[in-house]
């Protein structure tokens, strides 16, 4: 590598365009796969001192070694000497292998230092079609070619363009965006693997962005539109990998630029394309940088990117906030449905914290307005299952941070006879939110990120809207009938959130264990009988409805709920002296273990068995609980008073307490 590399940077200095096209060229076809470079020698060291501590990436033992430093140096050396060298003129073959060139180096965090400067951003901000409305100044120019000639090497392009070394930063293993921290995910995920014996490691065939490698759709473009492209890639790999970029794009107002770039194609009349890479900068500022979301919801952000939203759905719009769904339309293409993706995710940074507010009437308008349009995410069908699912659970991350009064235009859609409907009311939507929510519980997968936002949904709006609540309840609690299976083992929908009752993970818990408690009117008794008493221990015992008695529901929320009732089917009503409430089934009938013993026997073995829990107590195994006349759960022994723990031990081993045997559960 080290010869090669050598020679284009010298060919650089010669400003020899031929030359260093060809060598690029070969370098590109070379790394055009790796995914971050690293020595397999350097990465067996590395094993072997971290077998069992966590790796430091910012380790300078690591980082600077002597097999990693020389390549780590000459890389960093070429990506200083190809910014200098985009900023001549360059013919547009050239200048667009450069730019992929500075792409796969801009995958490595370690070889940033030349990227991170304000003559790089900005140079690159340019070549993207991006005007910035805030240029670096002459002191930050002067400063940077000052250091790209510090370095002095022995190739004949000394003096010219020459490296920053910088300090090494940590090393990343994802070239590809992922999906910002409030749900969300379109990651690019990639698989990698060790290729040869360069050490690098190489991407593999996996859920990769489909577009870098699109060659087709690039070879009808211009020359100079795929260079926008490139270089508007490369600003995004930068943003993602560094903090310091991140700060000086924010000091240089890039956002700014890059909105007034995007406003000018989205009020444009022709057809929206070639945006894609813009929106994804767009959706990496506003989420790795706080004040920047502010920025773009000050500069209307909700209502421009609405707009842009309705293009690329080609929204026809009937009476009131009505949206036309055509049934019959071809699916959204992918490479659009990519474009929406973008648009929904960046809509969400900017709007995730809009449900904590009452909105003003202007507001409730533009937020109805926003919802229309994303029933349209949610009806529309796309070219892959994979492609559907992601479009639609950004649309329900959005709509899950919009405030709830706001959502009744999801369920305003006139009826036909294709709809699923309940009471009259449309459920189109509600519909396509239980499907997607019944397909991410059969994967499994990332419960947290991708299933707890459509649980709230749907929980919030089961609150609000009573058709909604009982087309769910419909779905996923329809009448028992079979009694004789645990609610965790049955293969249904409500066996499927039961389950989810006892994950380990309380966010997932919490959520599925709420979405029914609401699709039983927060009553305890029908919540235990679909649930079983020892799923439903965890809410209940947070809710203070362990001994049964009252309930959660304030005088307000009261009203939220009809009073119909709950109608049982003839094998539950059979059935119900024999259920098991504890484990909400009919168990099999078992021998009485005390049968045969004696009145005597029967308290000599109770008075053994608080002796034993006495013991485990004591050693802190342990702790025994009760039920409060409050319905929570608290330990049995604040309930013991004026006793020493010996005349506690002495009394209970002979005279146990009504609080450990009469009518107290013990856990």
């Amino acid at each position: 590598m080290a010869p090669d590399v050598e020679r284009i940077i010298e060919s650089i200095g010669h400003g020899d365009q031929d030359t260093v096209q060809l060598l690029l060229d070969r370098y590109n076809t070379q790394y055009a796969q790796c995914f971050f470079f690293n020595t397999e020698a350097q990465e067996k060291k590395k094993f072997k001192r971290n077998k069992i501590r966590d790796y430091n990436p910012d380790s300078d033992s690591d980082v600077g070694s002597d097999d990693e430093k020389p390549d780590l140096l000459l890389r960093q050396d070429l990506a200083a000497a190809l910014l200098c060298f985009i900023s001549g003129q360059l013919q547009p073959a050239v200048l667009r292998v450069c730019l992929h060139t500075l792409r796969i180096l801009s995958r490595d965090r370690r070889a940033l230092g030349p990227m991170v400067t304000d003559s790089a951003l900005c140079t690159l901000a340019h070549l993207g079609g991006i005007e910035l409305l805030q240029t670096c100044t002459k002191q930050d120019r002067e400063k940077a070619e000052d250091r790209l000639v510090r370095k002095q090497t022995n190739t004949k392009a000394a003096g010219e363009c020459e490296a920053v070394t910088g300090s090494p930063v940590s090393l990343v293993v994802s070239v590809s965006v992922p999906t910002t921290t409030t749900t969300s995910s379109s990651t690019g995920d990639y698989c990698y693997s060790w290729k040869g014996n360069g050490g690098q490691v190489v991407l593999a065939p996996g859920k990769k962005d489909t577009r870098e490698e699109d060659s087709e759709e690039e070879e009808k473009e211009d020359d100079e539109e795929v260079c926008r492209k490139e270089a508007i890639k490369v600003l995004c790999n930068i943003i993602y990998n560094s903090t310091q970029a991140q700060e000086r794009a924010s000091t240089l107002r890039l956002l700014q630029g890059l909105w007034e770039s995007l406003k000018e194609d989205i009020w444009s009349r022709a057809p929206p394309r070639g945006q894609f890479y813009k929106l994804r900068l767009l959706f990496l500022l506003t989420a790795l940088r706080p004040e920047l979301r502010l920025q773009l919801q000050q500069e209307h952000g909700v209502s421009v990117l609405t707009k842009a939203l309705e293009q690329y759905l080609a929204v026809r719009w009937g009476e009131g906030y009505e949206v036309i769904i055509d049934s019959t339309a071809p699916p959204i293409p992918k490479e659009k449905s990519q474009d929406i993706i973008e648009i929904l995710k960046t809509l969400f940074n900017i709007a995730h914290k809009f449900h904590r507010k009452e909105p003003d009437e202007e507001e409730a308008a533009l937020y109805r307005y926003l919802v229309a349009v994303l029933r349209c995410c949610l009806l529309l069908s796309c070219d892959g299952e994979d492609t559907l699912e992601e479009l639609q659970g950004h649309t329900v991350n959005i709509l899950s941070a919009l405030p709830l009064p706001c959502l009744d235009i999801l369920l305003a859609l006139p009826v036909d006879k294709a709809s699923h409907q309940s009471e009259g009311i449309n459920m189109d939507c509600v519909h396509a939110m239980l499907q997607l929510m019944e397909r991410r519980l059969n994967k499994g997968q990332k419960l947290k990120a991708k299933l707890t936002p459509i649980l709230n949904l749907l929980t919030e709006s089961s609150r609000v809207h009573r058709e909604t609540r009982h087309y769910l309840r419909q779905k996923i609690l329809p009448p028992l009938r079979e009694v004789g299976v645990r609610p965790e083992h049955d293969i249904s929908l409500r066996g499927k959130l039961v389950r989810l009752m006892t994950h380990v993970d309380t966010d997932v818990k919490d959520c599925a264990a709420e979405l029914l408690f609401v699709l039983c009117k927060e009553n305890v008794s029908r919540f235990v009988k679909y649930t079983g008493y020892g799923n439903a221990a965890g809410l209940l015992a947070a809710r203070g409805l362990l001994n049964g008695r009252g309930n959660s529901r304030d005088t307000s929320s009261t009203s939220s709920y009809s009073s119909d009732s709950d109608s049982d089917t003839e094998e539950y009503r059979e059935a119900r002296t024999r259920i098991n409430l504890v484990t909400g089934r009919v168990e099999a009938e078992q021998p009485d273990p005390m049968e045969g013993m004696t009145e005597e026997e029967k308290e000599e073995e109770a008075r053994r068995l608080i002796c034993i829990i006495n013991r485990l107590s004591r050693d802190q195994i342990i702790q025994p609980m009760g039920v409060t006349a409050e319905g929570r759960l608290a330990p049995l022994w604040t309930q013991m008073r004026g006793s020493s723990e010996e005349d506690v031990d002495e009394d209970e081993d002979l005279h146990p307490t009504p609080a450990g045997i009469n009518g107290k559960q013990i856990e």
